[in-house]
C-alpha cells in the first residue's frame, strides 16, 4: 500500500482563534538603532519588538517574535530561505502538516517542490490549475505559494524493480511514471541540479484502526516501512543532490513513546523508529554531507488521513483541555518550526526531536480526569 501524505495524527479543530501570525503582520514594527546598526554589520537584524495585539494591551506585554519573510528586506531576525529549493514528500492537499510546512518555506523565499503520493495526483493538480488552493496558498504578504514543480512519488517502493507487478497495471498508476524514490531524486537532479531542503510528511498504516495485539505481520511491517523506512530511503537516494549545510525534517506523533490506545497496527512502533532513526541519520548525513536531521513532534490536527484512526476529534479536544497552553494547534505553528529547523538559525541543531503540541508532551495527569474532581 502506497505511502498517502498522512503524517500520524492531523486535524483542524473548530475552536476560533487568532493566529499569532496574524496579529504581528497586522502591526508596525520599531526597530532600535543598535538593532540597524547590528543588522548592517553582520547581515542579521535584531530582533523587532512588535505592536501589541490590540488597544488594551500594553506596552509591557508586547513580545519578541521571529517572522518568516517572503520578499526584499525585514526587519528583526528574520528567517532567511531565499535562493533555497525544498522538496517535500507527502502534500496532497490544503490541510496537512506538509502544506504548511511548504507555506512557510516559501514565505521564508525557498522554491518548493512536491512529491504527490500517486493515486492523489490527477486531483491534487487539477485543483491547483483551477484555484480551489488560492485561499490557502495566500502568504503573509498577499502573494500565492508557487509550486514550481509536483512529481508523482510512491516512497514504499526504492527502485522500479520493487514494485509488484500488480501496483504496476493498478489504474490509479496509469499515465505516471518515474515515481520510485530513486526516480524521483534522479528528475530531481536532471530538472534542477540539487536541493537545499528535504521535508518527510508521510505516513501510512493499513491497520492503524487495530490493536497492537490484532496487528498482522504485513499490516506492521507496512506502517514502518511507509511511515518510517520511508525516510531512510528519501534521505539514501536526496542526500547526493544535497547542498552542503542544507537540512531535513519528518514529521513524528508523541505515539512513539507515550500510550495512546487506539493508534495502532504498529504506527506507534513506526514513529518510535522515525525518532531513533533521526538521530543515527543526524550523525550518518552530518558527517557524510553536512546535512542536519530533526523530527517535529506536531501535536493532533485535522487532515483527510488523520480520520482514519476513528477518534481525532476527542484527541483535539483532550489536547485542548489538558495542554499548558490551552489554545487551538495551527498547523501554520508547525510549519514555522520547520521553517526554522531548515534555516540558518538553527545551523547547531540535528538529532532532536522538537515538539510544537501546546507543552501537551510534558504533561503526566489530565487535568480533566473525573478522579481529581472526586
Amino acid at each position: 500500500m502506497g505511502a498517502s501524505a498522512a503524517t500520524g495524527i492531523q486535524m483542524v479543530a473548530a475552536r476560533p482563534c487568532i493566529p499569532a501570525c496574524q496579529r504581528m503582520l497586522g502591526s508596525r514594527s520599531v526597530v532600535s538603532a543598535f538593532g540597524r546598526a547590528l543588522s548592517t554589520r553582520t547581515g542579521f537584524a535584531s530582533c523587532v519588538q512588535t505592536a501589541s495585539a490590540g488597544p488594551l494591551v500594553a506596552a509591557k506585554y508586547r513580545r519578541f517574535a521571529v517572522r518568516a519573510m517572503s520578499q526584499g528586506a525585514a526587519p528583526g531576525l528574520p528567517i532567511d530561505l531565499r535562493g533555497k529549493r525544498a522538496f517535500i514528500a507527502g502534500v496532497a492537499d490544503d490541510n496537512g502538516y506538509g502544506w504548511a510546512i511548504a507555506k512557510a518555506l516559501a514565505a521564508a523565499g525557498a522554491e518548493i517542490l512536491v512529491g504527490t503520493w500517486v493515486p492523489a495526483l490527477n486531483i491534487f493538480e487539477t485543483s491547483l490549475r483551477r484555484g480551489k488552493f488560492d485561499e490557502s496558498r495566500k502568504l503573509p504578504d498577499g502573494s500565492l505559494m508557487e509550486i514550481t514543480k509536483v512529481y508523482p512519488l510512491d516512497a514504499v517502493y526504492d527502485t522500479l524493480e520493487d514494485v509488484p507487478e500488480h501496483v504496476k497495471t493498478n489504474k490509479r498508476y496509469a499515465g505516471s511514471s518515474k515515481w520510485t524514490v530513486k526516480e524521483v531524486a534522479e528528475t530531481v537532479k536532471d530538472d534542477f541540479g540539487s536541493i537545499d531542503i528535504l521535508v518527510h510528511s508521510l505516513a501510512n498504516g493499513p491497520e492503524v484502526t487495530k490493536p497492537l495485539l490484532e496487528t498482522s505481520r504485513s499490516g506492521y511491517l507496512a506502517a514502518v516501512s511507509a511511515s518510517s523506512y520511508s525516510y531512510i530511503s528519501l534521505l539514501q537516494h536526496f542526500l547526493p543532490i544535497m547542498n552542503p549545510g542544507g537540512a531535513s525534517i519528518s514529521l513524528t506523533y508523541i505515539a512513539s513513546e507515550r500510550t495512546i490506545p487506539g493508534y495502532g497496527g504498529g504506527m506507534s512502533s513506526a514513529k518510535a523508529a522515525l525518532e531513533s532513526d533521526t538521530r543515527v541519520l543526524a550523525y550518518e548525513a552530518g558527517r557524510k554531507g553536512k546535512i542536519r536531521v530533526n523530527t517535529i513532534s506536531a501535536g493532533p490536527l485535522g487532515s483527510r488521513a488523520a480520520k482514519a484512526i476513528g477518534f481525532i476529534e476527542k484527541m483535539i479536544e483532550y489536547s485542548y483541555v489538558n495542554a499548558p497552553l490551552q489554545k487551538e494547534l495551527l498547523a501554520d505553528e508547525v510549519g514555522n518550526a520547520a521553517a526554522f529547523l531548515v534555516s540558518p538559525l538553527a545551523s547547531a541543531i540535528t538529532g532532536s526531536t522538537v515538539y510544537v503540541d501546546n507543552g501537551l508532551n510534558t504533561m503526566a495527569l489530565a487535568v480533566d480526569s473525573p478522579t481529581l474532581s472526586t
